[in-house]
């Protein structure tokens, strides 16, 4: 073993236990019951009564095959926690803007299956909860086109935009806020 892979091997034990996470408090639900994990939390940065939210969520990050999008599926866990924490549903607005590798997370059954082996797209069926409860999931179309993604190709309930600048425009004149995470 050379010096540099010691301390590599050295420093990686040293922050790894650090990096351990407790997550034995989250739970899904109680809007999408086999997504978004959550854990309920005594804030006391409180959420006004009556708060109502319009937020923008930007994906650009594609999932490993046949897994959920990272971004996708904090959305679901941002509408579950706040619906938990007693924000009603009806008060809440999630757009999901997709762009670049990511595009193809957005892909129906059969494209995607296509495209990747034969693999399954985990995404479909969380768009549709998505999609089913209100919340929009928009496509850029100029990722589209560099892809070479038609609407025919999409999941349903997927929507196509111009572009995600177009998108994210559109969504801030109508009130979202972005979110970064």
């Amino acid at each position: 073993m050379t010096l540099r892979t010691g301390i590599l091997v050295s420093l990686a034990l040293m922050t790894s236990p650090l990096s351990a996470q407790d997550l034995s408090a989250f739970t899904t639900g109680p809007v999408f019951e086999e997504y978004g994990p959550n854990a309920q939390v005594d804030a006391d940065f409180d959420i006004p009564e009556g708060a109502e939210f319009k937020v923008a969520f930007d994906v650009a990050a594609r999932a490993e095959t046949g897994k959920l999008n990272r971004t996708l599926e904090s959305a679901a866990r941002f509408i579950n926690m706040h619906v938990r924490a007693g924000v009603p549903l009806e008060n809440i607005e999630v757009a999901v803007v997709v762009h670049g590798k990511a595009s193809e997370d957005l892909l129906g059954a059969e494209e995607y299956a296509n495209r990747r082996e034969g693999a399954e797209n985990a995404n479909v069926a969380l768009i549709k909860a998505l999609t089913d409860t209100g919340m929009r999931v928009i496509l850029c179309g100029q990722s589209a086109a560099a892809y070479g993604i038609s609407n025919d190709m999409l999941a349903p309930g997927v929507e196509m935009a111009l572009s995600a600048m177009t998108a994210h425009a559109l969504l801030q004149q109508d009130g979202y806020t972005m979110n970064p995470f």
